[in-house]
């Protein structure tokens, strides 16, 4: 009984000292610079780790997935957004082209076509940089059309890909996870992009076919056309037609290529319907008859392959000459656009091996009314401006 007693009072009396150092421990290596560190670096980690898996589900750039939890497929950003897209999105379709070709909407082909189309849009329409967008989609996808917007000035255009000089995001087109970092952690894309897209799934009607259309924000008009058309005030003389020669010659061979290794696919060209200042432009800068015989031979190039067809939309006049139609001498309203399309469904304005010299000899026709004829009355009212 008294060896009990003796041991409950020993342990009641060195209870508080043993707390006490175990207290003074815990202290020690809190205030031990390697504890804070440790503490900190696992803090860091654990935000690091929350910030990367934010944006690797909403992934606003479709860089690893297509839209998940109900989130719509917002397109706003082409240069950040299409290669995702073509790598990850569901499609057998591909509309290629440069910003003429945005304001198309995906749901008219489908609807035409009986496919599921996505956009392979490049700014410039360079023939390299839209072949490059091409190549990846056929990388894990079965495309059974390709609808293509031919730019005459990507015909002289390099053919080496533009994306790397022009400043693009690199780290979301080639497949090196380690540079991803610049993309997950990324606060633009953490407080602007992803509640953008959310905002654009849940609020209003966003439709997915509409991917980066602009038209929305844009004023079509004659008064706003004229605006931003800087004229050159002196005329250079007529170039000669092979003056892009070797230029053409590597883009024929980059698109004739891409038609040569899928058999499969039916690609249809087209040349769009630019306005009368675009016209008057070139043949002051001398480049005119260098532009339709590059389309001559591409159109020729192309038309030896049994899986294509080319339509030619540059010598419609009514629209061309009608400035109300465009916000600048290329980019023409989303009405301009369908009616192209209307036309292509319907088979009319397609060259053939018969008539494609002629009809293209109609185009640079066409543009020598327009320095005679149609830019006049805008001459003698004083309404062009002068570089």
């Amino acid at each position: 009984m008294l060896k009990s007693i003796k041991h409950y009072i020993l342990h009641v009396i060195n209870r508080p000292i043993i707390n006490k150092f175990e207290r003074y421990i815990i202290m020690t290596n809190k205030n031990n610079p390697t504890f804070f560190i440790k503490k900190l670096l696992c803090t860091i980690l654990i935000f690091a780790v929350l910030i990367a898996s934010v944006v690797f589900i909403f992934d606003p750039f479709y860089h690893y997935h297509k839209p998940w939890f109900g989130l719509k497929a917002v397109l706003n950003d082409k240069e950040y957004q299409c290669v995702g897209t073509l790598r990850n999105f569901d499609y057998d379709a591909l509309l290629v082209g440069s910003s003429v070709m945005e304001n198309n909407n995906n749901a008219w082909y489908d609807d035409a076509y009986g496919v599921k189309s996505i956009k392979a849009i490049r700014s410039y329409g360079a023939t390299a940089d839209l072949c490059y967008l091409m190549d990846i989609a056929y990388e894990n996808h079965n495309i059974k059309r390709v609808f293509y917007n031919i730019d005459p000035s990507s015909l002289s255009a390099s053919a080496e890909t533009t994306y790397k000089s022009t400043g693009c995001p690199m780290y979301l087109y080639d497949k090196n996870p380690l540079n991803d970092v610049q993309y997950l952690f990324n606060k633009d894309v953490l407080f602007e992009k992803i509640p953008y897209e959310i905002a654009n799934s849940f609020i209003g009607n966003y439709d997915e076919g509409s991917s980066y259309n602009w038209a929305q924000w844009k004023t079509f008009s004659t008064v706003q056309a004229l605006s931003i058309y800087y004229r050159k005030k002196d005329v250079t003389p007529m170039m000669p037609e092979t003056v892009y020669q070797s230029e053409l010659d590597a883009n024929i061979k980059l698109l004739a290529s891409q038609v040569e290794a899928h058999p499969e696919t039916e690609f249809i060209f087209f040349y769009p319907v630019y306005s009368m200042l675009w016209w008057d432009g070139i043949v002051r800068t001398g480049e005119r008859d260098a532009y339709i015989y590059n389309e001559i031979q591409m159109t020729k190039a192309l038309l030896s392959y049994p899986n294509v067809k080319i339509y030619c939309f540059q010598a419609e006049e009514e629209i061309a000459t009608n400035l109300d139609n465009y916000m600048d001498s290329i980019h023409f309203s989303q009405e301009i656009n369908r009616y192209m399309l209307d036309k292509i469904i319907a088979g009319e304005n397609e060259l053939t091996t018969d008539n494609y010299e002629d009809k293209l000899n109609e185009v640079k026709a066409f543009s020598d009314k327009v320095v005679n004829q149609y830019i006049i009355p805008y001459e003698k009212d004083d309404m062009l401006i002068y570089e």
